[in-house]
């Protein structure tokens, strides 16, 4: 199965060609069942913008991610028999400025941000995938003293970069509802210990589901729990039995 997280269109990054829906288009017609549509967030002081938003009020850089969320989203329930579109957004990680962006931009969407790409371009402030120039810039922004080596300021940009990484990956991260994991095993350990039947219910495979019900997280605790399974295909005509 085709998929892809990671994209871009030149309706909403000045890097990047072509309008979103065109990228929908092409990734459809390429076969794909997962298509993520992601975009960067804003950056949130001038000297931060891309080389080519340069002259840009930061004001149009919020506005242009609101309308690539509304666009994306249009797209999704325009081409939901066609394609599964997932909607997210692309990190940055200057300073710590950033990261309030970020929660406000996960508050104020919810839902509608369904996953975040991870994203660091930047180390002590430069960018390090712009161009090799900008990468030289911020090689030589690690030299302590003129007998600092080229291996030396590498490895302090490598540390540094992927000590933000970590910490970017600390603060976002999936979510977890223990209480709610508390309250399958609690039921799980219940109907085991009675003797339950658990149903793997094929159903979910007709609505789109890689797996049945329950999920194979739940699956996987109740075998650990020596619990036994009865398959059924919870038909609801002759053309479902199976």
């Amino acid at each position: 199965m085709l998929f892809s997280h990671h994209s871009h269109s030149g309706q909403f990054c000045k890097h990047a060609v072509g309008t979103l829906e065109e990228v929908v288009k092409a990734a459809i017609a390429k076969g794909f069942k997962i298509y993520g549509l992601t975009e960067h967030v804003p950056r949130y002081r001038t000297k931060n913008v891309y080389p080519e938003e340069q002259g840009l009020p930061l004001e149009h850089l919020s506005q242009t991610f609101d309308a690539f969320v509304a666009e994306a989203h249009r797209l999704k329930n325009l081409y939901a028999g066609q394609i599964t579109l997932l909607v997210g957004l692309e990190t940055e990680y200057i300073t710590h400025a950033d990261f309030a962006g970020l929660d406000h931009l996960l508050k104020k969407y919810g839902p509608l941000i369904e996953y975040i790409v991870g994203s660091v371009h930047h180390a002590n402030d430069i960018p390090i995938d712009f161009d090799e120039p900008a990468f030289e810039r911020a090689l030589q922004s690690f030299s302590a003293s003129i007998s600092d080596d080229h291996t030396v300021l590498l490895e302090r940009l490598y540390i540094a970069y992927f000590d933000a990484q970590f910490e970017l990956m600390q603060r976002y991260k999936p979510e977890g509802f223990p209480e709610v994991w508390a309250r399958i095993v609690r039921n799980v350990d219940y109907a085991v210990e009675y003797g339950a039947l658990f149903e793997l219910n094929a159903a979910a495979f007709r609505k789109g589901w890689e797996t049945a019900y329950p999920g194979s997280d739940i699956v996987r605790y109740i075998k650990q729990h020596s619990g036994h399974f009865t398959a059924s295909d919870d038909s609801h005509g002759g053309d479902c039995a199976a």
